[in-house]
Formats: C-alpha cells, structure tokens, sequence
C-alpha cells in the first residue's frame, strides 16, 4: 500500500516525515502493540505513541484495550484501518479537482492585466478601479495572456483525476 504514488505522500504527511513510515509498516504487516512497533523499528516509544493517536484522530488506526491480569497494566493493540486511507484520498482529491477546476473557470472567464513590473496582477473589474495604474509604482497594466495558466491548471486537474482513477482501480 505505501508503494502507491497518492498513499506514501498522504501518510508521510500524516506521520510528519517519512523516517517515521516504518510505524505505519508494521501496522500493515499486523504489528499490534506500540512496544513491539518501538522494537521492530527502533524508533522511541513515546513517538511511536504520538504517531498512533494522531493516526487514531484521523480515523486511520483503531486499537482495542486490554488489562494483563497479572500485572494489571492495560495493553493497547493496534490496527492500520486501510479503507479509511482509501476514503481520505479519495476525499483530498476531489477536493482538489474541485478547488483547480474553481480556479480554472475563474482564469477562463476573466481578462488580467499586469504590471510591466511584475507587482500586481489584477482582473479586468479591478484594474479599471485602478485605471489601469500599478499602484505599487505607477506604471500602466499591460493585458496578460493567461492561456499558460489555463493549460497548467488543465493538466493539474487531469493529472488528479487521472490518479484517482488508477487509485480507484487499485483499491
């Protein structure tokens, strides 16, 4: 599952670096307790424990309690919740298409004028509120062919939904 180019980016974030994986990795292999992923990875015990409960606060890890009758100390064991992965990154990236494809309309149904100084970049309604005048130097807005724009964010939202679609197919 980590092999996957949308769920290594999601949990590397998830658990704030990627040296921090391994903890994830032995939830899939079925690792249970936060000792034994602590051992198996050598990484400290009380970061194990804050990566497990920011992946239980996410819904991406469950545990059940259980007392030792000897000792009478509580054991936690752990599971990696799989299908709320596949829920989160189906959600980010319809988030995503949506928020580029808003973009995009606005790129397509706006003229833009920019500073021959690169200060600002205005839509047609503002410029003219500025009458066509850079008000960080005074020059005149210049038309700005944003047809680089338009395609850029074309590609980004083909490039989602084109992974989506594999992730889909995946899981």
């Amino acid at each position: 599952m980590l092999d996957d180019p949308l769920v290594k980016p999601f949990l590397t974030n998830v658990v704030e670096d990627e040296s921090n994986l391994p903890i994830i990795e032995c939830l899939i292999d079925g690792v249970e307790t936060d000792e034994e992923i602590a051992e198996k990875t050598g990484i400290r015990l009380n970061l194990v424990r804050k990566i497990l409960y920011k992946l239980y606060d996410l819904k991406l890890a469950s545990y059940k309690r259980s007392k030792d009758p000897e000792t009478q100390w509580f054991t936690y064991s752990w599971k990696f919740e799989k299908d709320e992965v596949v829920k989160h990154i189906r959600e980010a990236c319809e988030a995503d298409v949506k928020h580029f494809e808003e973009a995009l309309n606005e790129e397509e149904n706006n003229m833009y004028f920019i500073c021959p100084q690169g200060h600002v970049r205005f839509d047609f309604n503002t410029a003219s509120e500025y009458e066509f005048i850079c008000p960080e130097c005074g020059e005149e807005m210049e038309f700005f062919d944003n047809e680089e724009q338009i395609n850029q964010l074309k590609d980004i939202i083909e490039n989602i939904k084109f992974n989506l679609d594999n992730f889909n197919k995946k899981h």
